[in-house]
């Protein structure tokens, strides 16, 4: 093994050195004294060369675009061509031998979209004979970015995005519940949906996807029943206090206009505060009991109170019908304690909060709404406490379990406010302090539900074992 791996890394780096001396070829150079051209070609190995690997020389079935394998096999002297999915690739016969030949795949050669009598092939030719061995081809390794809704009714249908989700084969739940049926992919690989079956762990994590461009695992945030702190039903505790007419009690909640089985949920505004007039802060309000109820600890929320606060963070489910879009005034405010007066961005002085406008979409305002139940997710590193602090990089779950501690109102709660902001105040950046959006009068029906506190992280995925 230490004999290969010498011989291995040592070719490799023959194979570099040609590379950047420009000796690429696309047929072998003609040779005098080669006279192996009409040589019989067998192929009986590919091996991905990889020298960051604990593996740089390792035995495969398959290799992603852009990567470099090394064919083994015989009567390779005297060849001329190399087809992967039937594109001639490059190879350079000055480093090539009797039994093996290096080539990158290209970054061109195509995978879903080839030619189903060259898909999966790898080919090898010379004046008088070829040879073709089967061998997956995938584009690059696919990615999970965001899955929605994260805390469905059992049938509900989800949505996974992402990239290089094609040809999905199956999801793998937490507690191991595979599902192979019923899964629609974009044939861009963007997304993909299934259905959410029974039986799945109440505990959450991330989903498995296996496609035809590999695996990859979803942040671990699905199904994270013991993460909710508010489901207006029986998780969790609402508080309401005063007369103030912006104030949202149990009596103002809505049935789940979807009737989808999730119960109770609130609307924000709530039907007695429309409609919401303009230039106004705090106009709807929703919050936990807070003091001596609300309970974030690590040991009830299962989220280790070392995590970073970019992987843990605020998730709800938001329902806007399309029927009456979100768009040109109104934002919902995201409160981590009950020590905000409304109006706050990220300059102000009192900063445990992160606003949300999800119809201000590349500096323009588009009509929001969702084809049912979404998911928002605000990682807690987005907070204006945590995303202005100089520490951001060092600052972790702890942080915020005792910034809720000190304040002398620990609830967390929801507003909606109505007033004027800048495109600066959403992305920071003092350029666009003279892109406003003026407020409006505003008739918003936004559903929220389930608001929970979740893990972020996202488990790596490896083709290999070791």
């Amino acid at each position: 093994m230490k004999v290969r791996n010498l011989y291995t890394k040592t070719r490799m780096l023959a194979v570099a050195l040609s590379l950047s001396a420009g000796l690429l070829c696309t047929t072998a150079c003609d040779d005098d004294d080669n006279n192996s051209g009409s040589s019989v070609i067998t192929i009986s190995k590919v091996y991905l060369e990889d020298v960051n690997s604990t593996v740089p020389d390792r035995e495969v079935t398959f290799a992603r675009l852009g990567q470099m394998i090394r064919i083994e096999g015989s009567g390779f002297s005297g060849l001329r061509r190399i087809y992967i999915n039937g594109l001639s690739h490059y190879f350079n016969p000055v480093i090539a031998s009797e039994t093996s030949v290096w080539v990158t795949i290209s970054s061109e050669t195509p995978t879903v979209d080839a030619e189903d009598d060259v898909r999966n092939t790898i080919r090898l030719v010379n004046d008088a004979h070829e040879a073709v061995i089967d061998f997956d081809i995938r584009s690059a390794a696919p990615s999970i970015t965001n899955v929605s809704p994260s805390l469905p009714q059992v049938g509900e249908t989800i949505t996974i995005e992402g990239a290089g989700l094609t040809e999905v084969s199956s999801v793998t739940f937490p507690g191991d519940i595979v599902v192979t049926e019923g899964i629609v992919s974009d044939e861009d690989g963007e997304f993909c949906t299934v259905t959410m079956p029974e039986g799945v762990s109440t505990t959450g994590g991330s989903l498995l996807v296996i496609g035809s461009n590999g695996g990859a695992y979803s942040p671990a945030c699905f199904n994270n029943q013991s993460g909710v702190i508010l489901d207006f039903d029986t998780d969790g505790q609402q508080g309401y206090w005063g007369t103030s007419a912006s104030m949202i009690t149990a009596d103002d909640l809505v049935d789940d206009p979807l009737n989808t089985g999730r119960g109770k949920c609130v609307m924000m505004p709530a039907a007695k505060q429309l409609p919401v007039a303009a230039a106004k802060t705090r106009c709807a309000e929703v919050w936990t009991a807070g003091n001596g109820v609300d309970d974030w600890s690590s040991e009830t929320r299962n989220i280790p109170a070392t995590t970073n606060v970019a992987n843990c963070g605020i998730q709800f489910d938001i329902y806007v019908p399309e029927s009456n879009p979100w768009v040109n005034s109104g934002y919902l405010k995201v409160c981590l304690v009950n020590g905000l007066n409304g109006g706050e961005w990220s300059t102000s002085d009192n900063k445990d909060c992160y606003n949300i406008v999800p119809w201000v979409v590349d500096g323009a305002a588009t009509p929001y709404y969702t084809q049912g139940w979404t998911t928002i997710t605000v990682p807690f590193s987005s907070f204006y406490i945590c995303s202005t602090n100089d520490e951001l990089a060092d600052l972790t779950y702890q942080f915020i379990l005792d910034r809720r501690a000190s304040s002398s109102y620990c609830n967390f709660g929801f507003y909606f406010e109505n007033n004027d902001f800048n495109l600066s105040n959403i992305t920071g950046n003092s350029t666009d302090e003279s892109v406003e959006f003026a407020s409006s009068e505003s008739n918003a029906s936004i559903y929220i539900d389930n608001v929970r506190i979740v893990m972020l992280n996202t488990p790596e995925y490896s083709d290999f074992s070791d």
